[in-house]
């Protein structure tokens, strides 16, 4: 399809995002939003900051300010990360925002007329001392499964288990820390989940193009059998709780459940954007309106399957409307700090401001999704970063790039080299080149991002190895036009490297284009083949060498690195 959806797992409002949380959804959805860009489809690229729940109450809390104020701020400071990375959004909203609000209560109320929403009082921790019921985050205790000491009440970070509060071990109030609570009675409602298995097991088995990792945790989930879910929770930041217009009776201290508001943000940040555009946004969301000919792809880390294949899709499909859901949902496996979790309060691990205080974007992009953790959780260590940047980058890239446009000014002048015909040696590059674009673009297209990236190397390699094999230093002593002739086609290969590494690493694509003096727009559209990339410039195109595109890491700074950030 033509038009193409793409939304990212929200990143929670508190605090600025680390690598594993970049590489886990934002980066490979913004990688295949631009590849899909450069191929010439409409994409429509949504994100939005997460902003309810209990860890957005507590951090607010901990830093001293009121959680509208704290959220607004930490916003801000993620958009501004997001952009300096370069995740090309085209909108960055708000779960917190009016359009949000009004959607969330309206699928709550057509699900209830539906006769898929019901009251149910529940037994529900109650803290003493606080003098309040505990949501499921503010009890922590022993999970009951595993025994992890600092289990939440909604889930154990340990074993991945799913948890009530009452079921925890040693229970304690996430924000006094007192023991002193209790079970107490409390309504809630509950969406009917139970209603729905069969609904949601064939809407699972119709998604024939899934991954392996994402199908089989929606088949446990189904296979184990769909539980009513609380959507509801007593805390007074989230979306309020309304029945008839008016805040529900009994009621008026509880607000929705954070995930069931979430991904319904998908939808209000679409429309935040195109009223901010002047565009329709029920093209996107509603079948009846143009969406059946949308192509929708979710990117999210594996914690978040499960509530993006039954709860989301449950919302969706009990509201009886014609609203899009996912085509392809795009999972990820977990990236470790050497092996550990990434730790804010620890000063365990890089995060995405701190890594843009060392090194730019392209060198975190190109190696976050060169080892994207695809079929497993992978390991993040600064001697294995440094080892790829300074290969792969520095080594074969840019040393490529460097090369040839300091040959070409020193033996050529400063435009692109008329003389001389294509040869052998390049009928030969532009058949392997061919076989690898293809290659390329179809691991791309199926997102399989570390295969994708062999490929992307591979074809710098073939660069290099042309040049090596042409030599125009040593042929020029005695065929001046069969060096021209080399050197031409390694500059275009420039642009065609340019244009094929913009998804992954785009601010040295766009340095690249500007080489020879190109919109960087117009220089990105995807080759279809690489003659016509080779012949791109014909002789007499002025162009400027660039500084060096990538300097190396040297031991030192990864000695200071391990310091600062706490590698082990």
């Amino acid at each position: 399809m033509d038009r193409m959806l793409i939304t990212s797992a929200l990143p929670y409002i508190n605090g600025v995002k680390h690598l594993g949380n970049l590489v886990g959804s934002m980066l490979p959805a913004d990688v295949y939003a631009r590849f899909q860009r450069q191929r010439g489809r409409e994409v429509l690229f949504i994100c939005a900051t997460d902003e309810h729940g209990t860890p957005a109450e507590l951090a607010a809390r901990a830093a001293g300010q009121t959680v509208q104020h704290y959220c607004r701020e930490q916003h801000d400071i993620q958009a501004r990360a997001g952009a300096a990375f370069g995740l090309s959004f085209d909108h960055f909203g708000r779960s917190s925002n009016a359009a949000n609000h009004r959607l969330t209560q309206h699928f709550a109320a057509v699900l209830e007329e539906n006769g898929l929403i019901e009251e149910r009082v529940d037994k529900q921790i109650y803290s003493i001392d606080d003098q309040r019921f505990l949501p499921d985050r503010y009890v922590e205790g022993t999970c009951p499964h595993c025994g992890y000491e600092k289990a939440r009440g909604d889930q154990c970070d340990n074993c991945g288990r799913l948890l009530d509060p009452i079921e925890l071990k040693e229970p304690y109030s996430a924000i006094s820390g007192s023991r002193n609570i209790e079970v107490r009675e409390t309504k809630h409602l509950y969406l009917l989940q139970s209603k729905l298995q069969d609904r949601i097991a064939d809407w699972v088995a119709s998604r024939t193009d899934w991954p392996a990792l994402t199908r089989s945790i929606a088949r446990k989930w189904l296979t184990e059998g769909l539980r009513d879910r609380s959507i509801t929770r007593d805390l007074v930041w989230g979306v309020p709780v309304m029945k008839d217009g008016e805040r529900r009776p009994g009621f008026e201290n509880k607000v929705f459940y954070v995930w069931f508001d979430a991904p319904i943000a998908y939808i209000a940040a679409t429309q935040e954007w195109a009223a901010a555009a002047g565009a329709d946004w029920e093209r996107w969301w509603r079948t009846d309106k143009g969406a059946g000919d949308v192509r929708y792809v979710q990117f999210m880390g594996k914690d978040n399957v499960a509530f993006h294949t039954v709860s989301f899709p449950a919302t969706l499909l009990g509201s009886e409307e014609p609203w899009k859901t996912v085509d392809t949902l795009k999972s990820l496996n977990w990236l470790t700090w050497y092996g550990g979790k990434f730790s804010t309060s620890q000063g365990r691990g890089v995060f995405m401001d701190q890594a843009l205080d060392i090194l730019p974007a392209d060198y975190w992009r190109w190696h976050l999704m060169a080892n994207a953790p695809e079929s497993d959780d992978s390991s993040f260590t600064l001697e294995q970063f440094a080892g790829v940047v300074n290969k792969d980058l520095a080594d074969v890239l840019g040393n490529f790039v460097n090369r040839i446009t300091r040959f070409c000014k020193a033996r050529f002048g400063e435009a692109v080299p008329q003389a001389g015909a294509y040869g052998e040696a390049e009928a030969a590059l532009t058949a392997e080149l061919d076989r690898r674009i293809a290659d390329y673009t179809a691991c791309l297209e199926a997102m399989e991002f570390r295969k994708a990236f062999v490929e992307l190397r591979a074809i710098w390699v073939a660069g290099n190895e042309y040049l090596q094999t042409a030599a125009p230093w040593t042929t020029i002593k005695q065929d001046e036009a069969a060096a021209a002739a080399s050197v031409r086609c390694a500059l275009n290969l420039i642009a065609l490297f340019a244009a094929l590494s913009r998804p992954v690493i785009p601010f040295t694509a766009d340095r690249m284009a500007a080489i020879f003096g190109l919109d960087p727009e117009t220089a990105a559209r995807w080759p279809e083949g690489a003659a016509a990339a080779l012949s791109r410039f014909r002789g007499g195109e002025p162009f400027s060498p660039p500084e060096v595109l990538f300097k190396k890491i040297e031991d030192d700074e990864i000695e200071s690195w391990r310091a600062r950030f706490g590698a082990e």
